[in-house]
């Protein structure tokens, strides 16, 4: 079983939560929004598929880089070809 973590890229807040624990996430499915420093809103996106485990912030809280925002458990699907 792997677990993934989600990181925050930016100083910022966080302005939107988009999912739930034990919720299902896709590849680059936006999970949460960041309004950064500049003011621009930041979509954060991951390039995994699988269980939310846990959400490590809420709407409003502050964000620095290297921050996690949540764990996934991923699903363990090989794709790809020769």
């Amino acid at each position: 079983m792997e677990f993934g973590v989600v990181l925050s890229p930016c100083y910022g807040r966080i302005e939107k939560v988009a999912i739930n624990r034990e919720s299902r996430i896709y590849e680059w499915e936006t999970l949460f929004q960041i309004k950064g420093i500049n003011g621009r809103v930041q979509p954060i996106q991951t390039g995994m598929s699988g269980e939310v485990q846990s959400l490590e912030v809420k709407e409003g809280d502050r964000v620095i880089p290297g921050m996690v925002l949540a764990y996934i458990k991923e699903d363990l699907f090989v794709t790809g070809s020769d």
